[in-house]
């Protein structure tokens, strides 16, 4: 029987992403879709993560969890402004490498520490041993939320802060088409308007933000078609034609949806009582 808590993906889709994610070809795709590469792979851009990073009240001697970290990119950048200390973790083995890679060029490897971890279980962390939670547009691949974030909330000092985004929150009639093609990448959770405001609560999480961002979904996926797009020869020699059409059909969907408000992402903030 399938183990209903272990993520599933596309493989080809995050190989080709992780796999390939320090050339110069997927820097210049990144830095044309999002306007500066810091080592991002979802919706996030500079902008939106300066216009939150203070919500984390991070600073130095703090520690700060991110949760599905990728490339480790964005949560670097984090560490780097505020001087926290950082543990990223993720379920592809290519991203840690590519996280580890990237901590040693930006001179921040001696506070940080990525590990490939399965979030959808029992995190290996102290109760209590994070000052920050943060999980950027991945909690959607997450099967059984109200036990991640108790988890999340048991990692997590008294008053320490979680943020997440949540960019499959459906606020619009979507064809069984278009949810294949948007989750055609792994394990996607869709999920009503205000569920994550009642899973918070359920959780014994008290909600200090919650925005709607999706505007910036709905600029990246059409940025990130078109970067790629423009490199579509050279794209196809490293993905493949299934690949790199599957990747493009995903964005094309992402951003038309996003753009009728049909599927929506939020900003969510929340602390932990003392």
């Amino acid at each position: 029987m399938a183990d209903a808590t272990k993520p599933k993906s596309n493989a080809g889709h995050y190989d080709a992403n992780y796999g390939n994610f320090e050339s110069d070809l997927y820097s210049e795709i990144r830095r044309e879709a999002f306007g500066e590469d810091i080592g991002q792979n979802s919706w996030l851009t500079v902008d939106e993560q300066d216009s939150f990073i203070a919500a984390l009240a991070l600073s130095p001697g703090k520690k700060l969890l991110d949760v599905a970290c990728g490339a480790g990119g964005p949560a670097l950048r984090i560490a780097e402004k505020t001087g926290c200390s950082l543990a990223g973790i993720d379920f592809h083995e290519q991203a840690i490498s590519a996280a580890q890679s990237l901590a040693a060029k930006r001179g921040l490897a001696s506070r940080t520490r990525f590990q490939l971890v399965n979030a959808s279980r029992r995190l290996p962390f102290a109760n209590c041993e994070f000052d920050a939670v943060t999980c950027i547009d991945a909690i959607n691949h997450l099967p059984d939320r109200p036990a991640v974030v108790t988890e999340w909330r048991r990692v997590l000092k008294p008053l320490g802060r979680l943020l997440f985004t949540d960019p499959i929150t459906m606020t619009g009639p979507i064809s069984k088409d278009e949810i294949a093609v948007r989750s055609s990448t792994g394990f996607f959770l869709f999920v009503p308007a205000d569920y994550d405001r009642h899973v918070l609560q359920e959780c014994g999480m008290r909600l200090l933000v919650c925005e709607d961002v999706t505007e910036n979904m709905t600029q990246m996926a059409c940025r990130r078609h078109l970067a790629r797009a423009s490199r579509e020869e050279a794209l196809r020699k490293i993905e493949g034609n299934a690949n790199y059409e599957q990747q493009q059909d995903f964005l094309e969907v992402a951003g038309r949806i996003a753009r009728e408000r049909r599927l929506s992402r939020f900003l969510y903030v929340a602390e932990k009582p003392a």
